[in-house]
């Protein structure tokens, strides 16, 4: 059963989409994925968003442009946990969608993420799943883990070869 669920709200979404699955993935996280417009079909989400409790799913990813509906109306549906993530547009550079997805209204609230952070959504909702699975903890510990080493050796290469030959060897 799928503990996550990624919507959105077009196909053009989805390599942003993409980066939470790529990290629900990484950590083992059993994910449903999706295309629906909150405008184009509604009657097909009210049943997506209405049903994803009785699917299993604990947490909902969604991702949406302009107007931004999608993840609002998800959380005032779904009784758990929504991330939204900003999709970046054409016109507004994905404020306007920023904005749609931090302005809800008192008593519903979206987690944001972001302006195209689909990864830091699989993140967050990797640790939402966390706070009740001791194994997915230790999972995020690592990850966590993984990316101080990852830091910490590039501060050691920078030392070790000056900025000059560290640049050089960033465009390898």
């Amino acid at each position: 059963m799928a503990k996550v669920s990624i919507v959105m709200g077009s196909d053009s979404d989805m390599p942003v989409m993409a980066q939470a699955a790529d990290f629900l993935e990484e950590m083992g996280i059993d994910f449903e994925m999706t295309i629906i417009s909150a405008h184009r079909e509604p009657d097909i989400f009210f049943d997506y968003a209405k049903t994803a409790e009785e699917r299993g799913v604990k947490v909902i990813i969604a991702g949406a442009g302009k107007a931004a509906h999608l993840p609002g109306m998800c959380a005032a549906l779904f009784p758990m946990p929504v991330i939204g993530i900003p999709m970046k547009t054409s016109d507004l550079g994905g404020v306007d969608s920023l904005y749609s997805i931090v302005q809800m209204p008192s008593g519903i609230p979206v987690a944001t993420v972001a302006i195209n952070g689909g990864k830091n959504a699989g993140i967050l909702a990797a640790k939402i799943l966390a706070a009740s699975d001791p194994e997915l903890l230790s999972r995020l510990k690592a990850y966590s883990e993984k990316m101080k080493n990852e830091v910490v050796g590039k501060a050691e290469k920078l030392d070790k070869t000056g900025y000059k030959e560290y640049l050089a060897s960033m465009k390898k």
